[in-house]
């Protein structure tokens, strides 16, 4: 598969190359922008679980269009390719040091906007995904708590799982507006979606505080699953323009008759990613297995190895034993 190859199933990550963002999430806030227009009267900004900073850079191009100086601070445990007018935090967003050091950087002032993109990796098993992008939801929400100012705006990623609507009536204590909106660059087939919480207005007397989470833990399907007159419903909304490209299909290479196509490298490479070693040994060919074993994964170790006959390799995780056949074809796999 060649290196084009995600540029034609994925025609967001490639204008994200081309456009110089660091990854395609950025027209996500940048249609979410177009529909609610965040960035007006903002003159400070956070950006939660950063990395690699594509919402901050929309959120410097925002500060860059109005021509006004806008305080940015970006969070995130990874480390993160500096960004020029940005402030970048390494912290824990569970921390309550790192709100204070929020504010710090604010001068002792609150924010206008927090925006956060984070999502966990996911597993494959839904239910799961689902329940842990939730927590960092709520993680997200808790630090905002504690860092936006009233009648401020908090903008996050939301799976749309069967347990949603106990999210959204969380957030509908904080916050009178609440709208669940899918941009047009987010994929169909997948549940993520964001949620626009407009006018942040705290319960009267409320305290943010970091030791106590928002949900209790105890996990209960049926007291956790609002349903009935219980069940909180908010708007949805598509975003984007409809002319605008589908992210589910596949674009040729030669978008326009009058320019050539020509390979873009992603803009900011991944700073000290957890696979960065297991790269290394393959480009170096330091992962192929010349001591291979000679008996099945299954097998005990007691059993006797496999005939001198049988050439054993590896590829992948597949195991693979072939044997060569006797001339009257005796031996047979």
């Amino acid at each position: 598969m060649g290196r084009s190859s995600k540029d034609k199933r994925d025609i967001y990550y490639r204008l994200a190359k081309e456009e110089g963002w660091r990854a395609r999430s950025a027209f996500k806030l940048l249609q979410l922008d177009h529909e609610f227009n965040l960035f007006t009267g903002v003159n400070r900004a956070v950006d939660l679980c950063a990395a690699p900073g594509s919402w901050s850079q929309v959120l410097k191009k925002g500060e860059e269009e109005k021509g006004e100086e806008v305080k940015i601070v970006a969070v995130d445990l990874q480390a993160m390719a500096p960004l020029p007018g940005v402030t970048q935090i390494q912290g824990d967003i569970t921390k309550v040091s790192t709100a204070q050091e929020i504010i710090r950087h604010f001068e002792g002032q609150t924010a206008d906007l927090v925006v956060c993109d984070g999502a966990p990796d996911v597993t494959g098993l839904h239910d799961v995904d689902e329940y842990i992008q939730a927590q960092l939801l709520l993680a997200a929400l808790n630090i905002t708590t504690h860092v936006l100012k009233p009648g401020g705006t908090f903008v996050a990623k939301i799976f749309r799982g069967k347990d949603v609507t106990l999210l959204y009536s969380q957030l509908k204590i904080f916050f009178s507006g609440v709208t669940c909106a899918k941009p047009r660059s987010s994929r169909n087939s997948s549940i993520e979606a964001f949620v626009v919480c407009q006018n942040y207005s705290p319960p009267e007397g409320y305290i943010p505080n970091m030791s106590n989470p928002l949900l209790d833990h105890s996990y209960d399907v049926d007291f956790n699953q609002l349903e009935g007159p219980n069940r909180v419903i908010v708007p949805f909304l598509a975003c984007g323009d409809l002319s605008a490209f589908d992210s589910d299909r596949t674009y040729p290479l030669q978008l326009d008759a009058d320019k050539q196509y020509q390979y873009t490298p992603p803009t900011q490479p991944p700073i000290s990613p957890p696979y960065q070693q297991a790269c290394h040994l393959r480009k170096t060919n330091l992962l192929s297995r010349e001591d291979a074993p000679s008996v099945c994964p299954d097998q005990s170790r007691d059993e006797p190895e496999l005939p001198a006959d049988v050439n054993v390799f590896f590829k992948g995780r597949m195991f693979f034993a072939v044997f060569l056949l006797d001339k009257d074809g005796s031996r047979t796999c």
